[in-house]
């Protein structure tokens, strides 16, 4: 009777220890299937990242590419050159700079002793590159030394070998006051672009004829296949004038100057 009474006592416990493990199962079934889901999210998260990285290329072709520059051609050789006054005067230093459009600049420039800028000539033959819009003030203030921002005014004319030439100064530079002078000189056909500038000499008539000695002195060594620039210089050293560092009244247009004051 005893063992009839415990045998029934004992069912409840097996029962009550079936209910536990089944509960405890199911918790770590629910578990394991809670981390299930999570690591497919942080998966697709994963997927998805990787599809977005690789389709920036292509939306980055929609963006316009920063296009290439002005690089020094250190194998091409000098096109142009300054006939010598005497034997003694420095050779300037000689730049090439090439475009992937196909523009080309050759830039000389001349220092003082102390290393200072002196002169700077450049004769810019355009390529596809050249913007007809762009102010011509902004590059010519930054070969003088200055900001691309910095206002200049016309200072009058010279006349050259290449036909006037028009002259630039920073604004608000006093009238007895010598400033470093600006220079530009555009042709249309061939595409040329004569500019640069010119501190030597103690007054404004002597910068002046400094400027128009520069351009004048110029030749052309080699045209480079462009039979039109050779014309053109070919036609200019026809008009070629000697050099007076006093400069001369009929370099300074005067009739032309009154009529160029203002900023450009």
């Amino acid at each position: 009777m005893q063992s009839l009474e415990a045998g029934t006592a004992a069912i409840p416990t097996r029962t009550s220890l079936y209910l536990t493990l089944a509960a405890f199962a199911d918790e770590v079934i629910g578990t394991l299937a809670r981390l299930i889901a999570y690591v497919g999210t942080l998966a697709l998260f994963a997927i998805l990242a990787l599809a977005a990285l690789g389709q920036l290329p292509e939306l980055r072709d929609g963006e316009p590419a920063l296009k290439p520059g002005w690089s020094t051609a250190d194998r091409s050789h000098p096109a142009f050159v300054l006939s010598r006054i005497n034997s003694s005067e420095k050779t300037a230093s000689y730049t090439i700079l090439r475009h992937p459009e196909g523009g080309r600049k050759d830039v000389m420039r001349w220092t003082s002793a102390a290393d200072q800028p002196l002169a700077e000539l450049e004769i810019y033959r355009e390529g596809g590159e050249f913007d007809v819009a762009r102010p011509v003030a902004m590059d010519l203030a930054v070969q003088m030394g200055l900001g691309a921002g910095t206002p200049l005014e016309q200072a009058g004319l010279i006349e050259t070998k290449f036909g006037p030439v028009a002259l630039f100064r920073p604004i608000g530079t006093d009238k007895g006051t010598p400033a470093c002078l600006g220079y530009l000189k555009r042709n249309e056909e061939p595409g040329l672009q004569i500019s640069g500038f010119s501190c030597q000499g103690d007054t404004m008539p002597a910068r002046r004829a400094a400027i128009a000695c520069t351009l004048n002195r110029l030749t052309q060594l080699a045209s480079g296949n462009e039979p039109k620039l050779a014309e053109l210089f070919a036609r200019a050293e026809l008009k070629r004038r000697a050099c007076d560092p006093a400069g001369s009244p009929d370099w300074l247009l005067g009739a032309a100057n009154a009529q160029l004051r203002g900023a450009l």
